[in-house]
């Protein structure tokens, strides 16, 4: 399946992978020690702690599971289907992601549970959003979908198939963004804290503001 998007949605899509891996290093670093972009280990650590009998641990990620869905509702609401279609709400969605950010700051400084919650409600947002604007191929908080298509093409190189150069520049230009937010994430915790998650706010902000005027130029243009 070739892709065949707009050069905004590449730097967005790059652009959103950035902050999903900054929001996810400080909520890993912070006090839960939790991941808040990806909810695969997530579950994980549900079935252990069910095991184990841990409720507290149980309410706190099952919270972290719910708020993750209900940022992808929220996107669901605001953006309602596959088509890539300016007009769309992608400018207020990334609005309410960036508020999401801003809010969770005091609450993780305050060690409150809420502010996983938050960080992690504007995780699925985001990841909802992306998924929407590009009919499912990205997916701009997780990897493991960017890694797998690496290794398809891989293999199909070795097969002599033809190679989906598209795709899979793609893929690592999301695992790319991803890893730098990380980088970039931890450093700044280390010198900020949690006032750490301003830039990832402050990028998503910047990024719906650039749609916001990419899409009036473009209805001007027309």
């Amino acid at each position: 399946m070739g892709i065949r998007l707009p050069t905004w949605v590449w730097i967005g899509a790059v652009a959103l992978s950035c902050v999903a891996g900054m929001v996810n290093v400080v909520g890993f670093l912070g006090f839960e020690h939790q991941a808040v972009s990806h909810m695969t280990g997530s579950t994980s650590q549900l079935g252990l702690a069910l095991a184990q009998g841990d409720w507290r641990a149980v309410g706190h990620l099952w919270g972290l599971l719910i708020a993750f869905s209900l940022g992808a509702m929220l996107s669901g609401l605001l953006i309602q289907d596959s088509a890539l279609q300016l007009g769309r709400r992608y400018g207020v969605a990334l609005a309410l992601e960036s508020a999401l950010l801003l809010v969770a700051i005091p609450l993780f400084e305050q060690h409150q549970i809420w502010g996983a919650l938050a960080a992690a409600m504007a995780c699925g947002l985001q990841n909802a959003m992306a998924t929407t604007f590009s009919g499912a191929v990205v997916r701009t908080t997780h990897l493991s979908g960017m890694f797998t298509d690496l290794g398809i093409g891989l293999g199909h190189l070795l097969r002599g198939l033809p190679l989906q150069v598209r795709r899979l520049t793609l893929s690592g230009l999301i695992i790319s963004g991803f890893l730098g937010g990380g980088i970039l994430g931890a450093w700044l915790f280390m010198r900020w804290q949690y006032d750490a998650l301003l830039a990832p706010a402050l990028l998503t902000g910047l990024t719906g503001l650039g749609y916001v005027l990419y899409q009036q130029w473009a209805r001007w243009r027309h």
